[in-house]
């Protein structure tokens, strides 16, 4: 059988190209469940994946899509059938194996979870690993205390796609959101997901001498890490958590040890690749009763594969915003 995908390819010269062609079954990797995709979405990765940049792709001709949300078509394994719907974050598909930007893949059953009854397969890829990481993100930093009676939290990046979908989860919640961004034109989409607070990116985006400062965030989700996630250490209320999500403004941390030893300040890693089955299950259970549907409508832009080369480029330079859900049979 055929299908559709989108070919990343490098030339002799180490040129990137790019078509979407028609593929056949024999091509697919290995695997125990086919399935029939249906959407994907793109992603800071997916965007390196796109341009040939850092290092993620190790062979060509490569199909993108870190994500994927479809039907099962064919399965040798127990846990799915032909008909159930799922979901795939992570697991290094879309960078070391082929990804979500094909009308058909085939993955491990250990890969994938079950759809929850209240996500259609549309509405999985515009919370996609961006909204499954914020949730992940929230879950963490609840499990260290924070509430939503705690004061004000941050989250850093925030146009972006973890960014835009911690804030509208944290609003929903019941939480009091600061939003940092670099670009104040995004000030009113911000506002009308739930942020109650626009900082500007040059307040955190300069390291200082202070091990300490003012105490001001109950909790803090931050994909920009970098100079920022230093500054913001030494902001964090007395046994306050940053759950750590993403390196946009570069993966060296310039901090000391005293927002540690002093206000018990705790640094929480969010892994969304490799987490295990079960705590995916959980995970995706609460953004079925937690996540504001109504307000992902506010995020998302629809596109075909055609249209991803020059997304991808654009998501690196920063100049996406919200969610873009790929409708892979556009």
């Amino acid at each position: 059988m055929s299908f559709t995908g989108l070919l990343v390819d490098r030339d002799g010269d180490g040129n990137i190209t790019h078509a979407v062609t028609e593929l056949v079954d024999a091509q697919l990797p290995e695997g125990d469940v086919t399935v029939a995709v249906e959407y994907s979405t793109l992603n800071y990765k997916d965007g390196l994946c796109l341009t040939g940049n850092g290092g993620l792709v190790r062979n060509y001709p490569h199909i993108p899509g870190i994500d994927l949300a479809g039907v099962v078509e064919a399965s040798d394994n127990d846990r799915y059938s032909p008909g159930d719907r799922v979901v795939l974050n992570g697991w290094r598909v879309g960078e070391v194996r082929w990804g979500g930007y094909a009308t058909r893949t085939r993955v491990e059953a250990g890969m994938l979870v079950p759809l929850p009854d209240a996500i259609s397969t549309q509405r999985a890829m515009a919370i996609g690993t961006a909204g499954y990481t914020s949730m992940l993100a929230v879950d963490a930093l609840e499990a260290h205390g924070m509430a939503p009676d705690c004061g004000e939290v941050l989250v850093t990046g925030a146009a972006g796609g973890v960014g835009s979908t911690a804030i509208a989860i944290l609003a929903h919640l019941g939480y009091q959101v600061a939003a940092v961004t670099g670009r104040p034109e995004q000030a009113d989409y911000l506002t009308s997901l739930g942020a109650d607070t626009i900082v500007a990116r040059e307040e955190l985006n300069e390291p200082t001498k202070r091990p300490l400062e003012s105490e001001r965030w109950a909790g803090c989700i931050d994909a920009v890490g970098g100079a920022m996630l230093g500054r913001l250490l030494g902001q964090m209320r007395y046994g306050a958590s940053v759950a750590a999500v993403g390196l946009a403004g570069g993966n060296r941390l310039e901090a000391t040890v005293i927002p540690f030893l002093l206000r018990g300040v705790n640094l929480l890693g969010i892994d969304s690749v490799m987490a295990p089955y079960e705590r995916r299950v959980a995970v995706w259970d609460r953004i079925a009763t937690d996540m504001p549907f109504d307000r992902l409508g506010a995020m998302i832009e629809t596109v075909g594969l055609a249209a991803l080369p020059d997304l991808g480029a654009t998501i690196l330079k920063g100049q996406v915003r919200g969610r873009v859900v790929v409708d892979v049979r556009q």
